[in-house]
This record gives structure tokens, sequence and C-alpha cells, in this order.
């Protein structure tokens, strides 16, 4: 399949934009002008169909060509076939195990992955150990990819700590809440680096949502003044909540990158083989000093923004039904298994895997011992403050006052 690349496309004149002076003295309008004002109301944006992208597996697991992004998985093997296919898996195993837990009281929120795994876990193969990797707070399968241990990044969602872990012992940054500003952060991050002349780059994800946020329309611009070492990962799964994206923006996504200089790629986001090609391709560009990328991966949330949500009261049925026909799981395994390479015997040994995966959350966020509660007092200040003391105080005696009361009675 082809893709559009902003930095090869010129910019086209959008319709209702000649003053009517000007359309006073040219009359009539061209076959070919009315030709192309009629193309731009069939656009994708305009009419809900999907715009053209990179892909090279098909739905039902087909391989296809792509001569720009086939050398980037020329080499992959079976086993690294299998590798990834393991990685979906198991991530979302993990990320029916949350949602699950959430629901039985044992976590106060969960933002799921469902349906975005491709996404991820191909990007989050790409990048190398030495990449940073700056996450919004739905990024469970980058996090399986970076050798962070899921369980972790529960203790956040369970309100035990913090993050839960340590960011530079994987280059993987602590989930970010504020919608976009991790774009920023990002962008911060590999400006410095390239000004310390390292051989890495940086990689930062957010949402079709996010994108409506001054935070990353600032982080382009950075990244395009000071050609930062960054790609931009837009997971565009087409729900900000409850806000599509034809709501959002007036042109496909991926198209921005073009205002701001840098390019701009859509590949199928349901795609793992295309998503880890077109990282590997613009985090190989950032390597070499040609600057930012803006990579739209066009996939769905099956379920619901949070578990406070409830997608029912504004996505219909047939819409969902017609993404899960699109499973990102079930195209690499259909693909897996024409080409022979995964028997029955793999598949079932990743089930038992997935099984023991999930018992050991549940097992793990269940044990987490509640955190001090006067921890919360800890770090406000670097040198620490009379009034952060006396609050701390006041506090304690009320934490106290409910074992008073117990042993009263």
């Amino acid at each position: 399949m082809t893709v559009e690349s902003t930095a090869a496309r010129k910019p086209r004149r959008s319709a209702g934009t000649k003053s009517a002076a000007s359309a006073s003295t040219t009359g009539t309008k061209s076959a070919a002008s009315r030709s192309a004002g009629a193309a731009a109301k069939k656009s994708p944006a305009a009419t809900g169909g999907e715009p053209e992208l990179v892909q090279l597996l098909t739905p039902e697991g087909k391989r296809v060509k792509d001569a720009t992004y086939d050398p980037y998985v020329a080499d992959i093997t079976p086993e690294e076939l299998r590798g990834l296919y393991r990685d979906m898996v198991l991530s979302r195993r993990f990320d029916a195990e949350a949602t699950s837990l959430q629901r039985q009281g044992e976590l106060g929120l969960w933002a799921s992955m469902l349906g975005q795994e491709a996404a991820q876990i191909g990007s989050g193969r790409a990048t190398r150990d030495d990449d940073y990797v700056f996450p919004t707070y739905r990024e469970h399968g980058v996090a399986w990819c970076r050798g962070v241990d899921p369980t972790n990044l529960l203790g956040m969602f369970r309100g035990v700590n913090n993050g839960g872990w340590d960011p530079n012992g994987n280059n993987f940054h602590l989930y970010t809440i504020v919608i976009g500003s991790q774009t920023l952060h990002a962008t911060g991050y590999a400006m410095g680096i390239a000004k310390d002349g390292a051989d890495s780059a940086v990689i930062a994800y957010f949402g079709d949502g996010a994108s409506s946020q001054g935070d990353v329309m600032e982080a382009f611009n950075f990244g395009a003044v000071y050609n930062a070492p960054v790609v931009f990962f837009c997971q565009n799964n087409q729900w900000a909540i409850s806000e599509p994206t034809e709501r959002q923006m007036r042109v496909p996504l991926y198209q921005r990158a073009q205002g701001f200089g840098f390019p701009g790629v859509r590949v199928d986001g349901n795609d793992v083989l295309a998503c880890l090609a077109v990282t590997k391709w613009a985090l190989e560009r950032a390597r070499s000093g040609e600057g930012p990328t803006l990579v739209e991966a066009f996939t769905y949330r099956m379920g619901a923004h949070t578990t406070s949500d409830d997608p029912t009261k504004y996505r219909a049925d047939e819409e969902r039904e017609a993404w899960e026909a699109k499973d990102p799981i079930l195209r690499l395994r259909a693909y897996l298994e024409s080409a022979n390479h995964a028997d029955e015997a793999f598949f079932a040994e990743l089930e038992a895997e997935s099984e023991t995966l999930g018992k050991r959350v549940r097992d793990v966020v269940r044990a987490m011992p509640d955190p001090d509660h006067l921890a919360i007092f800890e770090n406000v200040y670097a040198d620490g403050h009379a009034l952060v003391d006396e609050e701390r105080a006041q506090f304690a005696a009320y934490q106290a006052s409910f074992a008073d009361a117990g042993e009263g009675k």
C-alpha cells in the first residue's frame, strides 16, 4: 500500500479560499476545478471513510508489499513474529485483568488499551534501549516492550504510589495524566540529547484528543525549529472520550505535520508489522539528524475511555463490531497460521502463560501495602517548610483520633 507523506506533497488550496473578486474575473470553474472540489467533499475526513495508509498486513492476515517500508521488516524472523504476537496477547490479558480488578474495587480507575495493541507493540519494539519514551496513561503495551513490570503500572491506579517505577531504569517516563504535556517534555529532552551529541531518539505518545491541546502544537513547533530527534506517535483511536475525530479536525491528523515543516505518515494502527516498520523509519530519521516525524496510527478504542466511562451512550454498536473484525491479534494470528510460522502447541502454551500472568497480576495488586499516610507531606519543598510541618502534625493528630476512638469503645 502507499502512503501520503507531507514532506513530498505540495500544499493544496482548500475549497472556498478564492475571493469573490477573483471568482468574478475567472468566470465559471474549469472541469478540473469542479472535480477537485468534488474530491474534497468526498475526502475521508468529511465522509468518515478510511484514508490511504501504510499497511503490510490486511485485516484478513494477508501480507502486502510496500516498497518504502518493507526494508524495515525484511529480515524479521518467524520467531520474532511469534514474539510480537505473544506481546500483544499478554499485554491484552494484563489490560483485561486490570479492568476486572477495577470493577472489583481493587483499583480506583483504569484506562484500557483494548484494540490498540498493534500500535503500541509495533512502535515499542521499534525502539532501542537507549531511546527515551514519554507515554500518556494508556501505553501499557509500550511499557511491556520497555521491560517495565506490568504490576508496577497498577500502583498509581490503586493509590499506593506516585508512579511505581524508576523512569531512568528503562528509559520509560512515568505515566502523564495531564493531557498532551508529555510532548513538551519529550521535545525538551530530545533537544538536550541532541546538544549532548547522543546517538539516540525520543518518542512521545499521545491521542487524537490530545492533539487539540496547545502543548502538542508547541511541541511540534519547537521540535521542528530545533530539528529535535523526536517522533510524535499519535494513536488516533477516533474518540477523545465522547468526541469523534470529525469534531476535532477537518483534515487527517497526520497532515498537521506539514504546517510545521516535518513529515507526517498515517499507518494502519491495527497492523503490528506496519507500525513496527514506520516507527523504525521515523526513529532512524531522528537519529540521523533529520528531525521530527509525526506518525498517526489509525486504530480504534474498542473499550471505554476509562472505567468511569460508558461508550454505549455515544457510540454505535455497529461501529465497534466493524472494528472488531480488524482485531490486531486475530490479524497476526491469521498470518502466522497461513505462513506456517506457528502451530497449535505455540498458541496453547501462550494461553497457559496468559493465565499465569493474570493470576500474578491479581495476587500482586491485592498484596500491595497501603502507603504511609504522612508520605504526602514529603518532598513538597527541597529544604522543608514550617507550614508543611504544621500541616503534617495536624494530620497525624487527626489520624490518631480514629485509633483513640476505637480504644474507647
